[in-house]
């Protein structure tokens, strides 16, 4: 039985953080504050609603737990695709064209690019 990917599913899996979070939830179902925290470069706001897509589009499952909100992927939703991720989970060179992309979609300055705080104030104090 063939599995056909709507619109809705090609676009989740379109976005690097939403295949990044797939990959995290594949195997397990993890908190969401531990997603957040496997992408310290966003927000925990951004990660939710990630998350959102990713369960509107029916790739992921989201169950409450307490206070938590425990995510897994929807494997067979994704059929030969979820494969085909597989495989690139598992390459090198894919998880350096994830953190290339990553970076390229992050907003903001660029970590390389902020000057320390503590700098600037020595910089204060040799003026007087």
């Amino acid at each position: 039985m063939a599995v056909e990917l709507d619109a809705a599913a090609l676009a989740a899996i379109a976005s690097p953080r939403r295949r990044e979070i797939l990959r995290l939830t594949w195997d397990r179902e993890v908190a969401a504050g531990d997603i957040a925290r496997a992408m310290p470069d966003v927000t925990f706001g951004a990660v939710s609603l990630q998350l959102r897509a990713l369960v509107q589009a029916g790739l992921i499952e989201c169950r409450p737990e307490k206070t938590q909100r425990l995510y897994r992927a929807r494997r067979e939703a994704l059929g030969p695709v979820g494969r085909m991720l597989e495989g690139m989970w598992n390459d090198s060179l894919w998880r350096l064209k994830l953190a290339a992309e990553l970076e390229q979609t992050r907003r903001g300055p660029s970590p390389a690019r902020r000057r320390p705080i503590k700098k600037k104030r020595k910089q204060k104090e040799k003026r007087k």
